[in-house]
């Protein structure tokens, strides 16, 4: 079965491939806030709901009055345009705040929906990215499994420029006939039922000073001011950058342990339970007046630090991969609450760090409650003969806000008129 993977390279322009990279960010950044402004106008003034579809159909006659975008490429265009439509769904449907105007500097680059305009010379082993009317870049960057390419995506980051390249490949994965129970903390990342586990590494505490120490230079250079029309200074540029990088390097970090510790689970576990977590809830402000501000505040870094949400989806798309099953348990099963031997429930303190109960169990907080999640998912039918059961999975609906996907099934509709100013 085909699967749709996304491979990251980093790209090595020339001085001169730079600046028109740079020059078709600006483009595509004035293509999307002209949209934008399009659709906010048609409905103040006119009561008029723009779609996809009446902008799409602009673009021949926009790029006959701006003759600069036809190096673009047409499907690139329209995926600018697709972006617009996007923004706006996931407002409509309550996922983000009304969509607003980018800048030069929040517009990170485009989009290929389609194989033309782009091309890429690799084996999923660096090579080289082809673009036309730009040329062959140079890419570095490792697949680990290669296939079809479908999409590419140019991405200005910190600095550097990036290909994020879709693809559809068969993926395998090996594993192991184990299972366990995986609860996330801060003193200790992830404990298993076996009362073994992983240390939090802490990479955002270890880099703060350093993070501190450049933040503060950097709060002392003159900082732009656009209502007073002032400009950033060199050095406040220069500052800006440093702290760029370490926030990213602190990134990179956490995100290279989140890959290989889910590896390591999944190549000897082909069950893993773990508890749904709404980590959005759990790394709230402290309430106006707590006198707990500062503990909350140390408490909400360390969790963040740690990346649950991030590692959870890794662990669950790798065990998909490999034909296992993962599991969430509900949240009102309090697995830290519930003894694993008899099931009892008992409300404990954070501060107790000893699941002590009753019938005589005594074993650490974190693995009592890793035991009670892989106890509940053996409960639920899930073992190691009936892999990828339905069943054994709690299902999620998520919303989603469409792509060319859903557009292309449609058939393209022609323009009801032919005004200049329909074209923003």
């Amino acid at each position: 079965m085909l699967t749709t993977r996304r491979v990251t390279f980093r790209l090595y322009p020339t001085k001169k491939q730079e600046r028109t990279l740079h020059d078709w960010r600006k483009l595509h950044q004035y293509l999307y806030n002209a949209y934008l402004s399009h659709r906010i106008t048609e409905y103040r003034h006119f009561g008029k709901s723009i779609s996809y579809f009446d902008q799409q159909n602009c673009l021949p006659e926009f790029k006959e009055c701006w003759t600069e975008y036809k190096q673009l490429g047409s499907q690139a265009l329209q995926a600018t345009c697709k972006r617009v439509d996007y923004a706006f769904q996931r407002f409509f449907q309550g996922l983000a705040k009304f969509p607003r105007f980018k800048s030069f500097q929040r517009y990170r680059g485009w989009t290929y929906p389609a194989k033309s305009g782009w091309k890429a010379h690799t084996t999923g082993v660096h090579g080289a990215l082809e673009l036309s009317n730009l040329g062959q870049i140079r890419m570095r960057g490792k697949a680990r499994t290669w296939g079809q390419p479908t999409t590419c995506t140019i991405v200005w980051k910190n600095h550097k420029w990036y290909c994020s390249i879709t693809i559809k490949c068969e993926v395998s994965r090996e594993t192991g006939t184990g299972a366990c129970g995986v609860d996330f903390g801060t003193l200790r990342a992830l404990t298993f039922d076996d009362s073994t586990g992983i240390e939090n590494p802490r990479f955002l505490a270890k880099s703060k000073d350093k993070i501190t120490k450049a933040s503060r230079q950097l709060r002392r250079k003159r900082s732009p001011n656009r209502k007073k029309r002032i400009r950033a200074s060199k050095r406040w540029k220069k500052a800006r950058k440093k702290v760029s990088k370490l926030q990213n390097k602190v990134a990179n970090q956490r995100q290279d342990w989140q890959h290989k510790v889910s590896t390591q689970i999944v190549s000897s576990n082909s069950l893993v339970a773990t508890e749904k977590l709404n980590i959005k809830a759990m790394t709230r402000k402290a309430k106006k007046g707590s006198k707990r501000k500062k503990q909350k505040t140390g408490l909400n870094r360390n969790l963040l630090d740690v990346g649950i949400s991030n590692i959870t989806k890794l662990i669950k798309y790798k065990v998909k991969e490999s034909g296992g099953v993962f599991v969430e348990v509900p949240i009102k099963i309090a697995p830290s609450q519930t003894c694993p031997n008899c099931g009892k429930k008992k409300k404990k303190e954070l501060s107790e760090r000893v699941h002590s109960c009753e019938c005589g169990c005594s074993m650490d907080r974190d693995a009592a409650a890793a035991t009670v999640m892989l106890n509940y998912a053996r409960g639920l039918g899930t073992n190691l003969l009936n892999r990828g059961s339905q069943s054994s999975e709690q299902k999620h609906t998520s919303k989603r806000c469409g792509g060319f996907a859903k557009d292309w099934e449609l058939k393209r509709q022609k323009p009801q008129s032919k005004r200049s100013d329909d074209c923003g």
